[in-house]
């Protein structure tokens, strides 16, 4: 055989056994060194049961307005009591210590475990605290055990529980994020299983593929959101005193930042608590703020008003012949009473909320202009927010031939869309024209040491400065002059708001006459504004209009934000 191919073997061999001692030593550091403390604890609990807990997930938190972090999902550990029946001798004299130290132990759950004297485990009770942990094992009975267990615990109970999710089972029946940010962000949080760690070699030499290509510890992380946890209990208390008082099946509210997309707040009633799901149904863990769509009725009239005034066919000083009803492809289309106004100014469109107003407007601009623009406003779009199952919005009715179908779309009637998508394209109409991503993450802590700050695309801009200023300009006047008679108007603030009730289409179509959906927005302070509220209703009782319903709910969050952040007036400014 030729030397130097003997030669060039030898290398080859030398090479590869030096990158073998390589990767076992980089393993050696890793089990020994980085992951120590986590591996002595798998270890512990291997010997102590025959169950191991394989739990091991990275943490989500609350931030304040002043950057702190709060936990709102983490990993604890807790114990778990079981027995060894075979061991017990005197089974009423264990059963009356354990409930000495836990008094709702079932005693007839008890009674039947011990009862099986061959048996060497059954467990009794999860999630013991180390202080029940300690006050059991003080009594030394024999047979009885304390094993450790990791669990996922959200302190925060129902808060924000539509945003975190919750981990479970999925149909595979493996252990992963089922709704929210747990399912959204799963890569990120999910980790090697802890505690079902095998013979350094045996693992390294009998799946060699699986340690060489296995998910990398760079990609693994805590995650830290943009919710509030002040701001977020606010508005869940406020949806509480909204649906005790007028009832109805749903109430939601979203607060966000109009210039980034950040999500302040984002809640809804009914919700759950992800540490206890017994008793709550499988429909009551989606976002219904992302997951639902709806027919959002007159709070879609300040887009066609913005698109009007953008492409120039309006002025906010224009008038219009105001007919109250009109008859389109054969079916009339009215104002909501019905009334006829005249010879109206624009603004009376929005101050007045009338739908042959908006018609008029949607008219001037041709099908085409119009449809286009309501698409540019992200009506037809998924947000790209960072939650999943977000909804496909019906729009249909928008790209119809048919001029009755797109007309209606101007104020609101005809599409479906969800509230997180209403809230990003109403915001545009006050960050000067500008739309954005809504998010709810803010960064990701790498257990590297790395931090990812998540940064959002550059807003597509829809309509002018110069139009977002003028429909903001409307919409102030709304407030300070039409609504409730401008009994609302914020002495040193300026607000921009609009109502809205919609008929609540029935599943084989057509209308209920008497049920409603009813809606508000808002953002302030009005020319250069930090927040933006959104506030639904389906089917309240006891009242009609939006304006009754939700006003009180939607000027009492405004005041608590203007004062927690201790926003500066600008009426002067402003005027």
């Amino acid at each position: 055989m030729n030397r130097e191919l003997i030669t060039s073997r030898i290398r080859i061999l030398l090479s590869l056994f030096f990158l073998l001692i390589v990767f076992l030593f980089s393993r050696l550091v890793y089990l020994q060194i980085i992951h120590h403390e986590e591996f002595v604890t798998a270890a512990q609990a291997q010997y102590e049961s025959p169950f191991v807990s394989d739990f091991n997930r990275g943490d989500i938190y609350f931030q304040t307005k002043t950057g702190e972090e709060l936990p709102a999902a983490l990993k604890i550990t807790g114990y778990t009591l079981a027995i060894s029946p075979r061991d017990i001798k005197d089974s009423a004299a264990t059963l009356t210590g354990l409930l000495s130290v836990l008094p709702m132990l079932d005693k007839n759950d008890f009674a039947i475990k011990v009862s099986k004297e061959r048996d060497p485990y059954e467990e009794l009770v999860k999630k013991l605290t180390l202080d029940q942990k300690k006050k059991i094992e003080s009594l030394k009975l024999k047979g009885v055990h304390l094993d450790p267990e990791y669990y996922r615990t959200y302190p925060y109970k129902t808060t924000a529980s539509q945003i975190l999710g919750f981990v479970g089972f999925d149909k595979n029946n493996t252990l992963s994020g089922r709704y929210g940010i747990e399912r959204y962000y799963n890569d990120v949080l999910s980790r090697e299983p802890g505690g079902v760690y095998t013979n350094f070699f045996a693992e390294i030499f009998s799946d060699l593929s699986s340690s060489l290509f296995e998910k990398k510890e760079g990609s693994r992380g805590d995650v830290v959101l943009t919710i509030e946890p002040n701001v977020q209990n606010f508005v869940e208390d406020e949806l509480v005193l909204l649906k005790e008082k007028w009832g109805g099946d749903l109430v939601g509210m979203i607060v966000m930042d109009p210039q980034t997309g950040k999500i302040i707040a984002m809640g809804a009633n009914p919700t759950f608590d992800p540490n206890n799901l017994k008793n709550y149904k499988v429909q009551d863990f989606s976002n219904p703020l992302v997951e639902n769509v709806y027919e959002m009725g007159s709070i879609i009239k300040p887009l066609t008003v913005a698109a009007g005034l953008d492409k120039g066919v309006i002025t906010r000083h224009s008038t219009y012949y105001d007919s109250g009803d009109l008859l389109i492809n054969g079916r009339h289309v009215r104002n909501y009473d019905g009334r006829a106004r005249g010879l109206v100014g624009v603004q009376e469109v929005l101050s007045q909320s009338l739908n042959v107003g908006t018609i008029h407007i949607a008219r001037l601009l041709g099908g085409e202009a119009f449809k286009n623009y309501m698409l540019s406003f992200g009506l037809a779009e998924e947000t790209g927010i960072d939650l999943p199952n977000e909804a496909t919005s019906l729009t249909s009715n928008l790209r119809s031939s048919i001029e009755v179908d797109y007309l209606t779309t101007a104020f609101g009637q005809g599409m479906a869309i969800s509230p997180v998508q209403t809230t990003r394209a109403l915001a545009s109409l006050g960050n000067g024209g500008k739309l954005v991503t809504p998010y709810v993450v803010d960064k990701i802590l790498y257990k590297t040491g790395d931090i990812k700050q998540i940064v959002q695309n550059d807003p597509k801009q829809v309509i002018s400065q110069e139009a977002s200023e003028e429909v903001t300009r409307m919409l102030v006047t709304v407030v300070d002059t039409a609504l409730k008679g401008g009994k609302y108007k914020l002495e040193g603030y300026s607000i921009a708001a609009k109502t809205g009730t919609a008929q609540i289409a029935k599943p084989r179509g057509g209308y209920y006459d008497d049920k409603y959906l009813h809606s508000f927005f808002g953002y302030f302070p009005a020319y250069d504004p930090r927040f933006i509220v959104f506030i639904f209703h389906v089917d309240p009782k006891g009242a009609k209009y939006a304006s009754d319903t939700l006003t009180d709910t939607f000027f009492d969050t405004a005041k608590f934000l203007l004062s927690y952040y201790e926003i500066p007036p600008d009426r002067e400014k402003a005027e």
